[in-house]
């Protein structure tokens, strides 16, 4: 059993953590920190893990963690963590960051998208992108692992085997995404509030989210080249779960169709056991992963255009954020990476 902690264990990832660690046959969930609520029992705050969970939320002290865990997740806004990551790391803890700290190897890159300095540079090398389909051996040898964020999630794996494969125009690029309310967080908000959300459908951020440098960034490692696309984000009036759909042009030498590129999809993520690929004319839906750590992808080629239209469906919580920290602490653990995740969605 490895000792685990949480900081911010209270937020919607954190406490999605907290639910998939406790069933986690390999983990002893030792230690939670909650600025908020520290002091009380996590079942007071949430009253689903009653009789489940009895842990109490604790002021964060950094070096009495790291003297209780061998293994941190941080579940915190970006600029928290890194003040605390590198006294973790320090101290010989691995770390799983679900915030967008360490996400980019050029600090330059952050410092733009986030507009903040970025005030422990020398980890940025370091951390791993945590994209297990992706990076699944360097994460394995990892000590910090950067964990994705949950738009990067659904658009970097539509995207994936066309980029590898050389299939599609790299500046044709354009993404449309759909967000459950919980990927605002649980800090109340105008945004969020019911009666602003119910039967409501925008478009935020446009041409102005951070995550677009973020997908940027996967898909250049990728490529092996330039990447520019056009992203833009949608909240729609649901809880959990993402749906992406991509264009692209296709390259003019590729001469596919939709057949041959699901079969080169299937192939790509063979050994990758949290996507699944849809049969022709199928598309995926996100009822059908809510709740799960797995990405289903549907694709399409319209020959009229020349063009590919990908869709890809997550939970945000789970595959685009907690349940994917998970993934990545059984890479760096040596388990297997299904281990505790293993499970169908909620349906209906």
């Amino acid at each position: 059993m490895i000792k685990v902690g949480i900081i911010g264990a209270t937020g919607y990832t954190g406490l999605e953590l907290v639910r998939l660690l406790t069933r986690h046959p390999k983990v002893d969930l030792e230690m939670i920190t909650s600025r908020s609520f520290a002091g009380k029992n996590i079942a007071e705050v949430y009253p689903s893990l009653q009789g489940i969970v009895n842990l109490k939320c604790e002021a964060l002290e950094v070096e009495r963690l790291a003297n209780r865990v061998e293994v941190v997740f941080t579940a915190l806004p970006h600029g928290v963590s890194m003040s605390i990551v590198p006294k973790l790391c320090k101290a010989g803890v691995k770390v799983i960051d679900l915030s967008g700290d360490y996400r980019y190897q050029r600090q330059k890159l952050y410092e733009e998208w986030y507009q903040q300095e970025h005030i422990s540079p020398q980890l940025l090398e370091e951390a791993i992108y945590g994209l297990p389909e992706i990076n699944r051996e360097q994460i394995k040898e990892s000590s910090l692992v950067a964990n994705p964020g949950c738009y990067p999630t659904s658009s970097i794996l539509a995207l994936a085997p066309a980029i590898k494969k050389k299939l599609v125009d790299l500046n044709s690029i354009i993404i449309d995404s759909k967000s459950g309310v919980t990927g605002a967080g649980r800090e109340p908000s105008r945004v969020t509030h019911f009666t602003e959300v119910d039967e409501s459908f925008k478009a935020y951020k446009v041409a102005q989210h951070r995550h677009t440098s973020e997908i940027e960034n996967g898909l250049e490692f990728l490529a092996e080249d330039e990447v520019v696309l056009s992203f833009t984000p949608h909240l729609v009036p649901m809880k959990r779960g993402i749906l992406s759909t991509v264009y692209a042009n296709l390259d003019q030498n590729s001469d596919l169709n939709t057949e041959e590129i699901i079969k080169l999809y299937q192939e790509f993520y063979r050994t990758h056991p949290f996507v699944r690929i849809q049969d022709i004319n199928k598309m995926p839906d996100t009822k059908y992963v809510a709740g799960s750590n797995y990405c289903d992808i549907g694709l399409k080629v319209d020959l009229r255009t020349k063009r590919i239209i990908i869709v890809s469906v997550i939970d945000n919580l789970i595959k685009g954020a907690s349940g994917q920290a998970i993934q990545n602490f059984n890479l760096m653990s040596g388990f297997a990476e299904e281990t505790g995740l293993k499970f169908a969605g909620i349906f209906p």
